[in-house]
């Protein structure tokens, strides 16, 4: 017998209509903790750089799609001002370490740390997010599905403005 996993849902194969908001950004935490994770165990310099980059994006486009359609809502729907100021801090901490990396190269000293305390810093403000704001968000009537759309489509604009034109 197969059982099918309610919790998680796979983004690229969904509707835009049919995303659910709070799983479209768990599955982005998920993406970029497995992504973490890799970090860890490459050697190549180029490599790392590469995921590095490409952590930096994933984390760039989240957050933007959180501070500019997510938290606005969530606030609206939930009165709480604590937990998303905290968030809104947390992101402003993380872009600073996010240009940091950005404008390095791998085999500077301090490359690897900082991308380890970004990592660590990301998983922090999941824990929270998880853990207490998207729960108390579940409990409001907030339309996830349609604010899910709404970050899908924003997602998908930001990644092509961000992704650099291939010759």
């Amino acid at each position: 017998m197969t059982t099918k996993s309610t919790t998680k849902t796979d983004t690229s194969t969904d509707k835009p209509e049919s995303i659910d908001a709070i799983v479209l950004l768990e599955n982005d935490h998920a993406e970029v903790k497995t992504q973490f994770d890799e970090y860890e165990e490459l050697e190549s310099k180029s490599e790392k750089q590469a995921l590095a980059d490409k952590i930096c994006m994933a984390l760039k486009i989240h957050a933007q799609i959180e501070e500019e359609i997510f938290y606005p809502a969530a606030r609206k729907a939930t009165k709480d001002t604590d937990l998303l100021d905290e968030a809104t801090v947390e992101h402003a901490s993380a872009k600073i370490l996010i240009a940091e990396i950005e404008a390095m190269e791998p085999d500077e000293p301090l490359y690897d740390a900082k991308v380890k305390v970004l990592g660590e810093q990301i998983k922090h403000h999941v824990k929270e997010e998880e853990g207490e704001l998207f729960p108390e968000i579940r409990k409001t009537d907030l339309d996830l599905k349609k604010l899910g759309a709404r970050l899908s489509k924003r997602k998908v604009e930001l990644l092509s403005q961000m992704t650099p034109e291939r010759e």
